[in-house]
């Protein structure tokens, strides 16, 4: 449970960040940007394994790349399901998941994962 809230807390600081720097991406206040984050976790741990297993071809024929168009797709659900947080249209959704995946990642470099010492 407290990894989940650890990630959730880096995740509305990534989505936060992207309001600021993502030209499309808004929050219409604070709570509306920690349900995103929450929601958006819920997201990610049930419908994109499902997305990305369903797009496997498309993801090898392009390295990768369509991993970031999965992802806007999720942040794009989110949106969806939460009335105050918008992303308007594709690239900001690519926009705002290339940003909250650099803060995931750099959080991910500091904080230490429990898990990882277990292997």
């Amino acid at each position: 449970m407290l990894r989940f809230i650890v990630q959730a807390v880096v995740t509305a600081i990534g989505l936060w960040l992207s309001a600021q720097v993502v030209p499309g991406v808004d929050f219409t206040n604070t709570g509306s940007l920690i349900a995103a984050a929450v929601i958006l976790g819920l997201v990610n741990a049930v419908v994109r394994p499902i997305m990305v297993v369903l797009t496997f071809p498309l993801t090898l024929v392009t390295f990768g790349l369509f991993l970031l168009v999965v992802n806007a797709a999720m942040i794009g659900l989110t949106a969806m399901v939460l009335g105050g947080f918008a992303v308007d249209g594709l690239w900001a959704g690519i926009g705002a998941a290339i940003v909250t995946g650099i803060v995931s990642w750099i959080a991910g470099s500091i904080i230490p994962d429990d898990r990882r010492a277990e292997r």
